[in-house]
């Protein structure tokens, strides 16, 4: 997250992470309560088919690897996806954009290319390199922009100033070696 670089590219990669894996976006278990709250205000955002496949599947689901997931639209993109200019967008984040709910998305969508694994002493912040960001490795690269100063924003969202404070002096440390 210090050392590599990254600025999403929605013109190139089209949102395909809201298409990329086996499975839909992982969600915490308050994540699941939220999203069965808001649904009615996010439905007006989403695609007949999104609405379609929350309406027979639910809200959340639980993957084969027994994981709390967004469902998915015929075992494929993430059903709170829209598609605007043939760019996969979130729903969820564009009703939040609109003022309909305070909720902005998943953690793991906001936190996208980082993962979090969670032990049992602490939570593990790993940014993964997929294929898919190529363009925004190669537009990160171009801006100068570490991973970390890219997704400032949900990391202060999900850990904190206080922990992104923290991975700053981290990062300085590092980058001064």
């Amino acid at each position: 997250m210090i050392e590599k670089q990254f600025a999403c590219d929605l013109d190139q990669c089209k949102g395909e992470c809201c298409l990329y894996g086996d499975s839909g976006a992982p969600l915490e278990p308050e994540e699941q309560m939220i999203l069965e709250k808001i649904y009615s205000k996010i439905k007006p955002f989403l695609r007949q088919e999104g609405i379609e496949a929350i309406e027979k599947i639910g809200t959340s689901m639980t993957d084969s690897d027994g994981d709390l997931v967004t469902p998915l639209i015929n075992n494929r993109e993430c059903a709170y996806t829209l598609v605007e200019e043939g760019i996969y967008r979130c729903g969820i984040e564009r009703a939040f954009q609109k003022r309909k709910i305070t909720f902005r998305k998943p953690y793991s969508c906001h936190l996208f290319p980082v993962k979090i694994k969670k032990y049992s002493e602490f939570d593990g912040v790993n940014y993964e390199q997929w294929e898919i960001c190529k363009p925004a490795r190669i537009k990160g690269e171009k801006k100068a922009l570490p991973v970390y100063r890219f997704l400032k924003n949900p990391l202060i969202r999900k850990f904190g100033k206080k922990w992104y404070r923290e991975l700053e002096a981290i990062a300085e440390k590092v980058t001064q070696q």
